[in-house]
């Protein structure tokens, strides 16, 4: 099975992409986790990587999915993708790498929620400034030692999760996946979940529409 995991800031790709890899038993792909992996390795990509990184410029779309093709070759019996494809440039970019090595069967899953109970979430979140594991609020409230590595009073608010900047994040999520989300539609390749509820529930929803898109059959198309 190989699945694309799609969705806004806050609305639990990273958590399903961990509970659906373990349940599936296909590896998480994360394409900060293959970009840092290749460059700690020095792969001739890895190489080229690192020098636009070392110079504060993004990395380009070809560079990117050069990594990912390496990546995906190793995955044979399946993968959850996770950070990519994020623009309309992207997608048809790995399209053409997916028709490359003969996936026909890639499925995306569209995680949504509503957007003030992801502000809600993402503004609950605290750091802990010692292990940088992140946790809701209202499970640490009363602690006052990290439940992970014991940092004493180490948990802070990130940047990153001030309602400002997420509003922001929110913003341009929209104005530039949006294409991306339309592009798959086309090709019948979505399943649509509602990310804003318990753990477990979301789970089983992904996993429920992912059977039912298969047994039914759907066409999808290159």
């Amino acid at each position: 099975m190989r699945l694309i995991l799609f969705g806004s800031p806050g609305v639990g790709k990273g958590t399903q992409a961990k509970i659906l890899s373990s349940t599936l038993k296909i590896p998480h792909i994360s394409t900060g986790d293959i970009l840092r992996e290749a460059v700690k390795n020095q792969t001739p990509l890895g190489i080229k990587a690192k020098k636009i990184m070392d110079a504060g410029e993004l990395v380009s779309d070809d560079i990117m999915i050069g990594i990912i093709r390496d990546k995906l070759q190793e995955c044979t019996d399946g993968f959850i993708l996770d950070g990519f494809p994020r623009t309309l440039t992207q997608a048809v970019a790995f399209d053409h790498l997916t028709d490359e090595l003969g996936f026909k069967d890639v499925i995306v899953v569209n995680l949504y929620g509503d957007e003030e109970k992801i502000v809600s979430r993402l503004t609950n979140r605290r750091a802990c400034k010692q292990c940088q594991n992140i946790f809701n609020y209202f499970d640490i409230k009363d602690l006052t030692a990290c439940p992970n590595c014991g940092a004493v009073n180490s948990f802070y608010l990130r940047n990153d999760d001030t309602e400002s900047v997420i509003r922001h994040r929110l913003t341009v999520f929209v104005s530039t996946t949006k294409p991306v989300l339309d592009h798959y539609e086309k090709k019948k390749k979505v399943v649509h979940v509602n990310g804003i509820a318990s753990v477990e529930e979301v789970t089983k929803n992904i996993l429920c529409s992912i059977n039912e898109k298969i047994k039914n059959h759907v066409k999808i198309s290159a």
